[in-house]
């Protein structure tokens, strides 16, 4: 990709342009990206996968083991070191954070600095666009916590943040717009009871700046009940997010106004199932990634019984592919694949977008008929077309013993040799 530049850059300016360099290539520009490796957590062990895209295979290496169970990571925009956050659960007493420098050559992972403890289970973390800080967001009880990373990559002390900032409902996400100007916390609320309505939902808005955050907007459509956002992505040229709603399986667009706010309202609201006629209880809407060359955007359609428990096989577990409208952000529904298993908690898409990986979170006794046939939790890769959609190429099933899951996964594209 060439860039005319006439102008000297700030460091935020620059590394805007190297992180868009990254995950906003075309497909025809692979050629400047390097190898593909993927992570993927059972538990509290973090294992590595070599990626061979043209062939669409893994290759399992080795792992390290976290102080307790992976909730999520984050690589730094250099992709030189990766964040991984580990907990023992809401509402328990072993939270942290921990360093990790990847070898530029082989994606192996070694420890870097000391283990961070955090004061609750944290359900997201993610760098600001230089990556000069680490934002890390707490669902019980909701809220975020801000740290420095060093030029060397180690995570420092925690940034005092003022008490009046509003942290919502059950903080979900926590994402830097890459203008590194604007933070969005998702906050998903809670769905009813038989004795209460549920708890409202929002998109939290927060002016951002090295660090320090403002409130700007609370983004809450019918007073935030029956809105419960779980994960949202930005569009990589087009004033757009994308939010994924859970209980209520659609597909919401909000536009980024010059404000640097959001639209109180969505652009647009689609239904993410093939039959959203046809619902469960158990049925809901998981991730959302935009493609990096911002044409499509793909979301986690889940369903799925208690973990090890039987199923009825019912409902939806796929992914959800949307042609994007380059003029308005309007997202038009083009297929759902299934993902030959239960409850697709993540996925993610290589750095040039030639492949999708998807992590199918539990093992399941499914009743098919008069038979129990045993679906383990797995990672199905799959091709991704130049009209977006996807072809399934091969499932490798994981295992998860007792009552671990493959909770987390993501690929990080090292840098070019």
């Amino acid at each position: 990709m060439k860039v005319a530049l006439t102008l000297p850059l700030c460091r935020f300016q620059r590394a805007a342009l190297i992180v868009l360099g990254m995950f906003a290539g075309a497909v025809g520009e692979a050629q400047t990206l390097g190898k593909a490796v993927l992570y993927a957590a059972v538990g509290a062990e973090l294992t590595q996968y070599d990626v061979d895209i043209k062939d669409a295979t893994l290759i399992k290496r080795g792992s390290v083991t976290l102080p307790d169970s992976v909730q999520y990571a984050w690589p730094h925009p250099s992709r030189r070191f990766i964040y991984v956050a580990w907990s023992n659960g809401s509402g328990r007493d072993h939270h942290g954070v921990s360093a990790f420098r990847i070898d530029s050559t082989s994606g192996a992972l070694s420890p870097h600095g000391n283990q961070v403890p955090l004061p609750a289970r944290p359900i997201h973390l993610s760098t600001d666009i230089p990556g000069t800080h680490l934002l890390v967001a707490y669902n019980e009880p909701s809220g975020l916590t801000v740290r420095p990373i060093g030029a060397d990559g180690i995570i420092g002390s925690q940034i005092k943040l003022s008490a009046s900032l509003d942290f919502g409902i059950y903080a979900h996400q926590i994402r830097v717009d890459p203008s590194n100007r604007m933070v969005i916390l998702v906050t998903r609320g809670n769905g009813p009871t038989a004795g209460k309505p549920g708890d409202p939902g929002a998109l939290k808005v927060f002016s951002y700046w090295d660090g320090l955050l403002t409130n700007r907007a609370s983004i809450a459509p019918g007073g935030g009940l029956g809105f419960q956002p779980r994960h949202l992505d930005f569009h990589p040229s087009g004033p757009w997010v994308f939010v994924s709603l859970e209980r209520q399986n659609k597909i919401e667009v909000y536009k980024k106004l010059t404000d640097g706010t959001l639209s109180s309202e969505p652009l647009f609201i689609k239904d993410s199932l093939a039959d959203p006629g046809n619902v469960r209880a158990s049925q809901v809407a998981g991730t959302v990634h935009v493609h990096p060359n911002g044409r499509f955007v793909y979301q986690a359609n889940r369903a799925s019984g208690t973990m090890g428990q039987a199923a009825d096989g019912g409902g939806e577990n796929t992914i959800a592919v949307y042609a994007i409208n380059q003029q308005t952000g309007e997202p038009t529904r083009i297929q759902n694949i299934d993902t030959r298993a239960m409850t697709p908690r993540t996925f993610a898409l290589d750095a040039g977008g030639r492949i999708l990986v998807a992590a199918d979170q539990n093992a399941m006794t499914v009743r098919d008929g008069d038979h129990i046939n045993t679906l383990p939790a797995s990672l199905a890769v799959y091709r991704v077309r130049d009209d977006g959609r996807l072809d399934f190429a091969r499932k490798y099933d994981i295992e998860t013993a007792g009552a671990r899951s493959l909770f987390w996964m993501g690929l990080v594209s090292l840098p070019p040799q």
